[in-house]
């Protein structure tokens, strides 16, 4: 159980890049998430995911050296997700101009979990599943702030 929730039902192990295709899954199935429960429903699903994912995050990684593998994905799911909240905030439906801003959201939240600017890089520096996790729910939150001024100015 802890590698299906880790590996976010083995996109993880997907390649090349395996936190590039966790976020993509994360995008596509956070918006099925919006469409039925709203965006409060992305909000409460972000927290579970988090929680699940902390879990399975330090069960998957128990006794390895490598504390932060790359096929464990459900922490780009977290971060992806709280990209995306402004978003949904905003435009609940799905229209072109909204899958316009979906993609912005993906490369914003990428960019940040990639290059890892200031406390994305200090949680990612941390030991165990809440650094594993941590990071991306920063880079998750910088995404979604720069996506707030985006979806609130146009829309």
């Amino acid at each position: 159980m802890s590698q299906l929730i880790a590996t976010f039902f083995y996109v993880g192990h997907l390649r090349p890049a395996p936190g590039t295709w966790g976020s993509f899954a994360a995008l596509i199935v956070g918006w099925i998430i919006v469409s039925f429960f709203g965006a409060w429903g992305l909000v409460v699903g972000s927290f579970a995911a988090f929680g699940l994912g902390y879990w399975a995050t330090q069960k998957y990684t128990a006794g390895k050296v490598d504390h932060d593998p790359s096929e464990v994905v459900i922490d780009e799911v977290v971060g992806q997700w709280l990209a995306l909240v402004p978003l949904a905030l905003a435009a609940p439906a799905m229209s072109p101009i909204t899958i316009g801003f979906c993609m912005i959201s993906f490369a914003l939240f990428r960019l940040f979990d990639i290059w890892k600017p200031g406390l994305v890089g200090w949680a990612d520096r941390q030991d165990g599943a809440l650094g594993v996790m941590l990071d991306d729910v920063i880079a998750g939150i910088m995404a979604a702030l720069i996506m707030s001024v985006l979806v609130f100015g146009v829309l």
